[in-house]
């Protein structure tokens, strides 16, 4: 079911009689020397025509070459003040894309990176698998379309780096395909009860190490979740759309040295409930998934890398955020399983149940740090990993003021849940909901100054998750590999 797009394997350009066009990312025309010479020949040829060759993906002509035909998808400038990583993945995206069109149906892949880039051709085969990608609604329901090519040969210095390359490239690929799948499909196709089968059948096999529960029970769920339960109460009554806690762990072998939790929000599609979305800002709301969608693509990069000495708890927070007669309210006080009281401000479900905050103003990841975890600049480390594997973070601060911005206003309430205006249009918007889970799950018990510190990490990806319409990027899983993955 968590198959790839194609065959992707290691090859060299003596197996061009088994492809059909040759992919060739590189910085420019200069680069392409060696054993692609013959590419820079048949480039410079191109130009003549077509300046824009140099600047965009083109189709060029190989007469003299067994392949026939490339698609030649320059970086562009590398060496300026805002240039990145990104620009490998963003060419081989277009220059796959221009492949199709074409129409390869095996495509040999090849991208001459930079040394100041190490990451290059792997943010490079990334780029071009995310090109590749076709959405679960396609691949069950219209067979002809399930896949965009038969298979993608890689290149690289030499045969034993393509197959390192390959083997990287598919861990992190498995894992952005499934947070694709579940962050990307429509409400109904991933409603929490299909989320929670897609979880089980992607882990169920004899060699799996990633260990499944799910929790349905309804009386469960208000006793141990009385804040998810709330937002769950109408969309209970839908047997579909009732809501699902997907408990997922992976143990690596080996003595357990580091843990790691990860909590995902997911919000199958957020209607904001009675305080209803209008003006047509419902549309796109399935994406509100991204958190937990993200949460079980790692688990799939896990089972892949099978790391040692690691162990991770992941939490998918499934729930549909439905509008009806039984809608949670504002005004509605609400105790947290931490015995916190809660005063329902807005009921559209942002950023005040899980791991994401979704609708901020920024496009990058956000993340910010708790006491102990800022102690141990985890923000600064993962934003480093980040930004060597094109995925890339903004550091932002949890102050203050969040902490006084949620602290309850009247003797009623130990904390307000939130103000009646959306997160993008409030001060501080991405920042409070941080303050808010901290003290609603009690980690302001934990901070640096108790006896007993908890490293917490707030992480706002909805404005990295991906363009709507459009496909979800998978982020971070990309960092989160690098970090924890291919660091050890």
């Amino acid at each position: 079911m968590c198959r790839l797009p194609c065959l992707v394997k290691a090859a060299s350009l003596e197996d061009a009689k088994e492809y059909d066009g040759l992919v060739v990312v590189s910085p420019g025309v200069e680069s392409l020397v060696g054993e692609l010479a013959f590419a820079k020949a048949a480039v410079d040829n191109a130009l003549k025509l077509d300046k824009s060759v140099s600047t965009r993906a083109s189709l060029v002509h190989l007469p003299d070459h067994a392949l026939g035909r490339m698609v030649f998808s320059p970086t562009g400038p590398l060496n300026r003040d805002y240039d990145d990583v990104r620009r490998f993945g963003e060419a081989a995206n277009s220059g796959v894309k221009r492949a199709l069109e074409a129409g390869f149906s095996k495509p040999l892949f090849v991208t001459v990176s930079e040394k100041e880039y190490p990451d290059g051709s792997l943010v490079s085969l990334l780029g071009a698998l995310h090109a590749l990608y076709v959405p679960i609604e396609i691949r069950e329901n219209i067979e002809p379309r399930a896949q965009k090519v038969e298979a993608l040969g890689v290149i690289d210095k030499s045969a034993e780096t393509a197959k390192t390359l390959v083997e990287k490239a598919i861990a992190v690929e498995s894992g952005r395909l499934v947070y694709r799948d579940i962050g990307g499909s429509d409400p109904e196709r991933m409603a929490p009860p299909n989320v929670a089968t897609y979880v089980n059948e992607l882990f169920d096999s004899a060699d799996s190490q990633v260990k499944v529960e799910v929790l349905s029970d309804l009386p469960a769920i208000e006793k141990n979740y009385p804040l998810f339960a709330a937002v769950n109460r109408c969309a209970s009554l839908v047997n579909r759309h009732q809501g699902r806690i997907i408990n997922l762990t992976y143990t690596g072998s080996g003595k357990i040295e580091k843990t790691l939790l990860l909590v995902g929000k997911g919000v199958t599609y957020d209607t904001g409930g009675a305080d209803i979305k209008h003006g047509g800002h419902m549309a796109g709301m399935h994406r509100d998934k991204c958190g937990s969608a993200f949460v079980a693509g790692y688990f799939q990069t896990l089972n892949i890398l099978r790391p040692q000495n690691i162990k991770v708890i992941g939490r998918m927070a499934m729930v549909r955020n439905s509008v009806g007669v039984e809608s949670y309210v504002a005004d509605e006080i609400i105790t947290s399983r931490a015995g916190v009281r809660v005063r329902v401000g807005n009921t559209d479900a942002e950023g005040r149940m899980a791991m994401a905050d979704p609708l901020c103003e920024m496009k990058e990841l956000l993340v910010m740090d708790n006491g102990p975890a800022q102690k141990e600049e985890f923000a600064q480390s993962i934003q480093k990993f980040g930004h060597t594997i094109g995925d890339p973070f903004e550091i932002s601060t949890i102050r203050r003021d969040d902490y006084d911005f949620c602290r309850g206003k009247s003797e009623y309430e130990d904390v307000l849940q939130c103000n009646n205006q959306p997160s993008s249009a409030t001060p501080r918007g991405h920042q409070f909901p941080a303050a808010f889970l901290i003290v609603t799950s009690g980690l302001d018990k934990h901070g640096k100054d108790s006896s007993e510190p908890i490293k917490y990490t707030h992480i706002d990806i909805a404005g990295s998750s991906g363009p709507f319409p459009g496909t979800p990027t998978g982020a971070p899983i990309p960092a989160f590999t690098a970090k924890y993955l291919f660091n050890q």
